[in-house]
């Protein structure tokens, strides 16, 4: 597509977009007295305007029937979760049965490193991006430290090359090789939280798998965001948290996939709670864990309701919207954020602006990190002014995420004359 940096051009994109009527299905914030540019979706979703309903109606139910809302709410709570798994199975490129929805993502990711992280005196190494997310980082250290190996040595991190800002696939492939069969397990972020890279996931698991070692992924920037295929991927285990581009509330509930041939496998070391027991003798409340053979079986306890309901309005939208369009436009967007900011540095005549997020479609979200090389926290702090939401990461780099589900192209054009406005007058 060859883009043009006018309104009438962003806003012809608009009136054929597939998706237009979805925004109005959401909240935007107000800033001035008007709606806001919202570009921080990377890091908390928009709400749905159904959320409000579908939480309401879980309180009246527990008002009206007390305990008996296990059974007899409109939704039983019973056996509530059991609606997720086909709801994100083309979110996540994953079975039903092995999906769960539960806890909090570095809960699960600990909960998964019990099944999947079992290290001996040879093969104890763990390789990951450099810079993680600090979560990602804390939760891989302490699970180090707790089966007695030094994180220094045991945990191998995979940087860019001097004067890159992203991690090239082959650098990630070489450190599997090169520590072979030391390495108990490889895991990444889906998509890097800092610079936007999106990994190659189906080469990094086939690589771990080819080292005799387990793969597992943090997609909290990945899930609603990119295509994903993780049963065909062969991936291991994820973890994901749902209030990034699933929109789903401030700390909602997270979700976990643990790969068909592991899920089956009720032999599979884990930590045990109630709600991961086999069903049909659940209640017989008997000694001895009998996990349920599928992801559930990884369940500790009943589940969150009223955080699961406002799960539930934003995965309907997902439904209604499709994966597949909401890829395309994010994809279309993201482009565009691009084409607009090199433009800004063609008119300002010096690169001030340095996208550090890959160009390449397959190695992006919706996410596009750049750096500002003169007064970027001044351009950060007077954007919001000026009625944008964006998000800072030191020491000097903008993080923007225009979300296929409420995000517009004239957004991203509007935002492109506030930028160079700025940058020309202000700074």
């Amino acid at each position: 597509m060859q883009f043009q940096n006018n309104l009438d051009f962003a806003k012809q994109l608009d009136a054929n977009d597939p998706l237009k009527e979805f925004r109005s299905r959401f909240y935007i914030p107000n800033i001035n007295g008007e709606d806001c540019i919202y570009f921080t979706g990377n890091s908390l979703g928009l709400q749905p305007k159904t959320t409000q309903d579908y939480v309401i109606n879980e309180l009246e139910d527990w008002a009206n029937f007390g305990v008996e809302g296990h059974f007899h709410a409109r939704q039983p709570w019973f056996n509530y979760h059991e609606q997720f798994p086909s709801l994100l199975s083309g979110i996540l490129g994953a079975q039903p049965e092995e999906i769960i929805v539960m806890n909090q993502l570095t809960v699960n990711l600990h909960l998964l490193m019990v099944s999947f992280y079992a290290p001996t005196p040879k093969r104890y190494k763990i390789i990951c991006e450099a810079k993680a997310f600090p979560s990602d980082q804390y939760a891989l250290e302490s699970q180090v430290k707790f089966h007695g190996f030094d994180p220094e040595t045991a945990i191998i991190e995979v940087a860019p090359r001097s004067g890159e800002h992203t991690i090239r696939t082959s650098d990630i492939l070489d450190a599997i090789q090169t520590h072979g069969d030391e390495i108990a397990l490889v895991i990444f972020g889906g998509i890097n939280y800092y610079s936007g890279q999106v990994f190659d996931m189906e080469k990094i698991t086939s690589a771990a798998h080819a080292a005799g070692a387990y793969c597992g992924f943090d997609l909290a920037h990945a899930a609603g965001n990119i295509e994903l295929q993780l049963h065909d991927w062969k991936v291991d285990f994820a973890c994901w948290c749902s209030y990034k581009y699933l929109n789903s509330g401030p700390g909602g509930v997270a979700g976990a996939f643990i790969h068909q041939k592991h899920a089956n496998n009720t032999a599979m070391p884990r930590f045990a709670g109630w709600w991961g027991y086999e069903k049909s003798t659940r209640f017989q409340m008997k000694k001895g864990f009998k996990p349920i053979a599928t992801a559930e079986g990884w369940q500790l306890s009943n589940v969150p309701v009223l955080s699961m309901a406002a799960h539930k309005a934003a995965l309907d939208i997902f439904q209604d919207a499709g994966m597949d369009k909401l890829i395309i436009k994010g994809q279309q967007l993201s482009n565009y954020i691009i084409f607009i900011l090199d433009d800004i540095n063609q008119k300002l005549n010096e690169p001030v602006i340095d996208i550090i997020t890959p160009r390449n479609e397959k190695e992006k979200g919706c996410q596009i990190s750049f750096c500002v090389n003169k007064k970027g926290k001044e351009l950060f702090e007077a954007l919001k002014q000026h009625g944008v939401l964006a998000d800072w990461r030191e020491p000097n780099v903008i993080r923007i995420a225009p979300v296929p589900l409420y995000n517009r192209f004239e957004d991203i054009y509007r935002f492109g004359e506030i930028v160079l406005s700025i940058l020309t007058h202000q700074l």
